[in-house]
């Protein structure tokens, strides 16, 4: 037996081993984001490990199987804007069984003017639908794919856009994450604000709201980070109770609605425009019943039509799905809808061009 030989052998495995599982975590480490952050910003779980193919079984394709209408649950979302959908508000004496009807779009403070892509978009919108869904929900007559006017909105977390695939998928508009409280700027924002517009998608940008600070403060960070341009649509305040913050601030329904009312006068008198707000069934039952008549929202509702989930409310957006898959992204992806037709699309967007004045 030659036991130091055998000793020696496996010193010097362990040794490569380790020089190998190091490279392979110094590989991993560029590519982690930006650790600048209030910490209200909802991080991707840790990456899953590989699992032998032994003890593997292939799935089924979850995008061809349709959920019930009624059917909430959804996985964890790692990026876009709000937590999972809780909370549903029903309307007294309504009934799931009847579809809501769609009414008019709130189309309040359009955009002013135009950028340099928009003229063409403006004048014929994609109006074919190529988003799949991982998690495909049946809101049956109600569905956003009877809406003419389909978008995305993203962040760091879904990577290098493709922002041309997205269009020729049928993506007209894109909200892009912007800032986070008073101190974090989202490193994709100007890539994603440049390459947007340039794909032809009218763009716009929205801020998550940070409980633990000042609206002040907040309201001067986004201001410093997103220019005022020609053809941006509205700014969007995001608010929303964010579990994975460090922040576990719950303020007052009377503290909440003044805070964004202060952020929302200060980027109203510098954009020109009067800001959409965009929220969640939890927060929206805690705070924005009844509140702010005179604004647009934009109103995430995964599992069932808005008009369920937030009764007596208009909307100009609605957010129904977090689970899109577009060949432009890599991974999942926000669908959004505008609440109206070509028609009222153009009209709303910043202008009421024919082809013939795009050309």
């Amino acid at each position: 037996m030659r036991i130091p030989g055998v000793v020696s052998f496996l010193v010097a495995s362990l040794c490569l081993a380790g020089c190998s599982s190091t490279a392979s975590v110094d590989a991993l480490d560029l590519q982690k984001p930006s650790s600048e952050t209030t910490s209200s910003v909802i991080r991707p779980p840790a990456p899953v490990t590989a699992v032998p193919q032994a003890m593997t079984r292939r799935a089924p394709r979850v995008e061809m199987a349709p959920m019930s209408d009624n059917d909430p649950a959804e996985s964890p979302r790692p990026f876009g804007l709000a937590e999972e959908e809780t909370v549903a508000l029903s309307a007294p004496g309504s009934s799931d069984s009847i579809e809501p009807s769609i009414e008019p779009a709130a189309l309040i403070s359009p955009p002013r003017l135009l950028s340099r892509a928009a003229p063409t978009m403006l004048a014929g919108p994609v109006t074919r639908y190529g988003f799949r869904d991982a998690k495909p929900i049946n809101f049956g007559k109600a569905s956003p794919r009877h809406l003419a006017v389909h978008g995305v909105d993203v962040s760091r977390w879904q990577g290098d856009v493709n922002w041309d695939k997205l269009r020729a998928q049928g993506a007209n508009f894109a909200y892009i994450k912007a800032t986070d409280g008073g101190d974090h700027l989202d490193p994709m924002f100007m890539k994603n604000w440049r390459n947007a517009d340039a794909a032809g998608l009218k763009r716009g940008a929205y801020h998550f709201f940070y409980w633990c600070r000042t609206a002040g403060e907040q309201a001067d960070w986004f201001i410093r980070n997103v220019p005022r341009v020609e053809g941006a649509l509205p700014p969007v305040i995001d608010v929303e109770w964010n579990g994975e913050s460090s922040c576990k601030r719950r303020p007052s329904r009377e503290k909440v609605l003044e805070k964004m009312q202060l952020f929302m006068d200060r980027l109203e008198r510098h954009y020109g425009q009067r800001p959409i707000i965009y929220t969640s069934p939890d927060f929206y039952r805690d705070n924005l019943r009844g509140a702010f008549l005179d604004y647009p929202f934009w109103l995430r509702a995964v599992a069932r039509h808005p008009s369920k989930v937030y009764p007596d409310r208009k909307w100009l957006f609605w957010q129904y799905s977090g689970s899109g898959l577009s060949h432009g992204v890599t991974g999942r992806i926000d669908l959004n809808v505008f609440h109206g037709d070509e028609r009222q699309w153009r009209a709303w967007a910043g202008g009421r061009q024919t082809v013939a004045d795009a050309d």
